[in-house]
């Protein structure tokens, strides 16, 4: 950026960019650990409806290396919500009635590649959705405010800049996670079956989860930064000769892991201090006005 008024001093000027990089807020799906009260400083609960119904649980705000954040837990912080039963309209309209500008989520995920292995971390950048039902539109006439018909373009699905974020402080950190990957998302609460499992591998994708779909859609459709960190937990059921996906094996690998999704989405968050986020809020805003046929 350049600043044309010659008044300014050096001091001036560093304080204009602090204040534009803090006015940023991260809203956090997924929630395991994160509403630690020694990671997430000036820790609140807030409860908070929206047009379209009740987010998933409570939200809770509190600062994440002085940025502030809102957290939330997709399926309730009981877990008691089954993946087609979220109210992802609520959830993602509630972070964006907070103001929130860039959305971090965290995803349990089965891999569909024999280099995807168990513990690792995969950096989203696409994703197949298998899903039905699931509203996938703010414009569906739920809300009077919202007028007209929303033709968002999805391509790229994830936010590349936060995405690149993300993977630089990984490298920093020193915590491996694969730079990309394509996620199948199904309904659940099932797990696939092996032609199924076989089938999703010839298509191309690298993992397969049951919570993307929709939620990455309507954070582009609410003009907000969306990246996903996914946990490799297991090699779903098609790999000869090795233990098949079930309950019990996601809720191990993801406990044994889950510090480290924690490090570098607390690491990332940090990051994002250092960057001008001016032009990508915009973009992503006029993206949705662009986008509203009326």
């Amino acid at each position: 950026m350049i600043f044309r008024n010659l008044s300014l001093d050096s001091a001036s000027v560093i304080k204009k960019i602090e204040d534009m990089s803090l006015h940023i807020k991260v809203g956090i799906i997924g929630g395991t650990g994160m509403d630690n009260p020694d990671i997430m400083k000036n820790r609140e609960e807030k409860e908070v409806d929206t047009p379209f119904g009740k987010p998933s649980d409570k939200l809770i705000t509190g600062e994440i290396s002085g940025v502030p954040c809102v957290l939330l837990a997709r399926h309730g912080r009981k877990h008691d919500i089954l993946p087609s039963e979220v109210n992802y309209r609520a959830n993602i309209w509630a972070l964006k009635q907070e103001g929130c500008t860039q959305i971090i989520v965290s995803t349990a995920t089965g891999s569909l590649r024999e280099d995807y292995k168990p513990g690792d971390l995969v950096i989203l950048d696409n994703f197949i959705d298998r899903t039905h039902g699931r509203k996938q539109t703010f414009y569906d006439g739920s809300f009077a405010e919202l007028e007209g018909l929303c033709h968002i373009p999805v391509e790229p699905p994830y936010c590349s800049k936060l995405r690149e974020v993300i993977i630089k402080t990984a490298e920093k950190h020193d915590i491996f996670c694969h730079p990309k990957g394509t996620i199948m998302a199904v309904d659940g609460p099932r797990f696939s079956s092996k032609a199924e499992s076989l089938m999703f591998r010839q298509w191309g994708a690298d993992i397969i989860s049951m919570t993307t779909c929709p939620e990455v859609v309507l954070a582009k459709e609410a003009g907000i930064s969306y990246a996903g960190i996914a946990l490799v937990t297991d090699y779903d059921c098609w790999r000869p000769n090795t233990e098949h996906v079930s309950h019990g094996l996601v809720l191990k690998m993801f406990k044994s892991n889950i510090g480290k999704v924690i490090k570098l989405m607390c690491a990332s968050i940090e990051t994002m201090l250092k960057e001008d986020w001016t032009t990508t809020i915009k973009l992503n805003r006029e993206l949705v006005e662009q986008s509203v046929w009326k």
